[in-house]
């Protein structure tokens, strides 16, 4: 599997607070979400993409007030 690198300044970690693999883990989980909302991609292709258990991925939806 190829992969996607997108730089961002450090000051984002200060600024959120995070260490560097929570701010990973998070962002891949928004633009999952994200792009599952836009009906662009599936719940289990959302999953796959932010490393969820689809289940976990559709709980994790509905918590972030994403319509499963």
């Amino acid at each position: 599997m190829a992969t996607i690198h997108i730089d961002l300044p450090e000051s984002v970690l200060f600024a959120t607070g995070q260490s560097e693999e929570e701010f990973v883990r998070e962002a891949k989980l928004v633009l999952a979400l994200r792009l599952f909302e836009q009906g662009r991609i599936s719940s289990g292709w959302a999953a796959e993409l932010c490393g969820l258990p689809r289940l976990d991925f559709l709980f994790a939806a509905g918590r972030a007030g994403v319509p499963v």
